[in-house]
């Protein structure tokens, strides 16, 4: 495959040669800079934590467009809530294209705005235009900050060995509810409720509640006697590359190892089945909406009540120990060279 046909992000390889090596000025308020398979940044400003994040705003019209507007804001959203804190300022950037309607861009933006709202998030700044050359599904990127104690910051590479690790939801959330939606006829092979289960999985793709909850039952219930502030070490929202590239991406942050056990973790009715219908490995597509958690062994059960109380699935899977690498039933796994949705989301568009 040449380079320019890699589709999703960098890989680690093209991060560490070309990204990593340029990130302009050396400045001592970079409390946490990138790292590949890192969610967020941290500045310090006059000596709290501003977390920072920015992702690309997807939007589907064939979703409807309030509809869209929310699966777009959950994805912008959800890198700063793994980092425990709240988010609380959005700075979108809209890049549409041109044939969007003046309609069209009002429900999109006042479901986005709704949602913002409930969740306690203001719009600091932004940009909104159209050009010729925009199209869908990418339409622009939006930035997501959040204000916190620099102690409350669960950070990606946080996860040590004695932690219980925690999966919410599941595999192929995302994947499943999306081409579910969009393309049902490509799931024949699947009864009507099995159908209806998967593409109710996009209404489950946010995380913002799920990790701040987490978090929050972390911190009530951490009682380790060495001193620890938070039960909750580490969170990774699990995009790209799937559950299994989500797994490998924690443990190798914290250069420690996991060992999973399969059939302890949770799934979203349909959720499987529908990736199955289409030949994919449900543990290597997209799911957003599913969580990895690292939690310290006294505030495992307090996490995973945390979630259930809030009707998410949840469990812990496995644990955490010295070492590199992530084991599912005994058997080593490496991250997916590529994520296998994107594959069939391609092909599925290009049948219509």
């Amino acid at each position: 495959m040449d380079d320019g046909d890699r589709l999703g992000k960098a890989d680690r390889g093209f991060f560490d040669d070309v990204v990593y090596p340029n990130l302009g000025a050396d400045r001592d308020d970079v409390a946490l800079g990138p790292q590949h398979g890192v969610d967020f940044g941290v500045l310090d400003v006059g000596g709290r934590a501003l977390v920072a994040a920015t992702d690309p705003l997807s939007v589907l019209p064939d979703l409807g467009f309030e509809r869209a507007g929310r699966f777009a804001l959950a994805f912008a959203l959800a890198d700063v809530a793994v980092a425990g804190v709240a988010p609380t300022h959005i700075c979108p950037s809209f890049a549409l294209p041109a044939g969007i309607t003046d309609d069209e861009f009002a429900a999109l933006w006042t479901a986005m705005s709704d949602e913002c709202a409930d969740l306690g998030v203001a719009v600091a700044t932004g940009h909104t235009a159209r050009y010729p050359a925009a199209s869908y599904p990418w339409v622009g990127a939006a930035t997501v900050l959040g204000v916190a104690d620099h102690d409350d910051l669960v950070r990606p590479d946080g996860a040590r060995p004695g932690d219980r690790v925690v999966v919410t939801n599941g595999p192929a959330v995302e994947t499943a509810g999306l081409l579910a939606t969009l393309y049902p006829e490509a799931f024949a092979s699947l009864d009507e409720s099995t159908l209806r289960d998967a593409q109710a999985c996009l209404d489950e793709v946010g995380v913002v509640r799920d990790a701040l909850a987490a978090a929050d039952a972390g911190r009530a219930a951490s009682t380790d006697s060495d001193g620890d502030s938070g039960g909750v070490t580490a969170m990774h929202d699990a995009t790209e590359g799937g559950l299994r590239g989500a797994l490998c991406e924690t443990a190798r942050a914290a250069g420690v190892r996991f060992d999973v056990d399969a059939d302890a973790v949770p799934s979203l009715p349909g959720a499987v089945a529908a990736c199955e219908a289409l030949g994919l490995d449900p543990w290597n597509c997209t799911t957003s909406g599913t969580l990895i958690v690292t939690v310290r062994p006294g505030a495992a059960d307090a996490v995973v009540s945390a979630l259930t109380d809030r009707g998410t699935p949840a469990a812990v899977v496995g644990d955490v120990s010295a070492g590199s690498g992530v084991y599912v039933d005994g058997d080593r796994v490496e991250p997916p060279a590529e994520d296998e949705s994107w594959a069939a989301y391609e092909a599925l568009s290009g049948q219509r």
